[in-house]
């Protein structure tokens, strides 16, 4: 009994160590805040926009740029990203005029360009948002180099796509400069932004 005790306590001591050296090589790896420039998100991409207008990556040139994720029938996320994001273009005062909003759908089996017209369109969200769609392999490829996660979930007309909730904000040469959480107040966005383009 003594023999086995000594066993277990020793098998019990190995994992422990092992899982400590594990968590030390996680955190070492993990990039920090300097190597967020370094993270490759964003690429050339081909879509049409709202108006079934062809577009690519030069879109992005020229402006701030916050690209995000979504799909018409999202019932939370990508509503209230795009009241977020209007009211923090309101807080941005002058510079407000180099910054765009892009919605890219996930979903474009009912996101047409027509959908997507009618949807931004709606009352409560900012003016000016470019919605962007695609076949599924044009949306599959640009969700990929912005490293964005999607899947169908459900079946029928009702069915929803979980998606990455994050915004990326793009540099007025098109690259990736940092990430805006999802929940984030407008101040707290439209700082975020302020800083971005300072730090440029």
């Amino acid at each position: 009994m003594t023999r086995l005790r000594l066993i277990v306590s020793l098998s019990c001591i190995l994992v422990l160590l092992g899982l400590v050296g594990f968590s030390l090589v996680r955190q070492q790896a993990r990039p920090g805040p300097a190597a967020a420039a370094d993270i490759q998100i964003g690429g050339p991409f081909q879509l049409v926009d709202q108006d079934g207008r062809k577009v690519d990556q030069a879109l992005l040139k020229g402006k701030w740029t916050a690209v995000f994720f979504g799909f018409t029938y999202c019932p939370d996320v990508c509503p209230t990203t795009l009241q977020t994001l209007g009211a923090a273009s309101g807080l941005l005062g002058a510079p407000a005029k180099d910054f765009q909003i892009v919605f890219v759908s996930v979903d474009p089996g009912r996101d047409s360009p027509k959908a997507l017209k009618a949807y931004l369109a709606s009352p409560g969200f900012p003016k000016g948002v470019i919605g962007l769609t695609g076949t599924p392999q044009q949306i599959a490829d640009t969700a990929k180099a912005y490293r964005v996660y999607f899947a169908k979930e459900g079946d029928g007309e009702t069915y929803l796509v979980n998606h990455t909730s994050l915004i990326y904000l793009m540099n007025p040469e098109g690259k990736f400069a940092r990430v805006l959480a999802y929940g984030l107040t407008p101040d707290e966005t439209a700082n975020q932004i302020r800083q971005a383009m300072a730090e440029h």
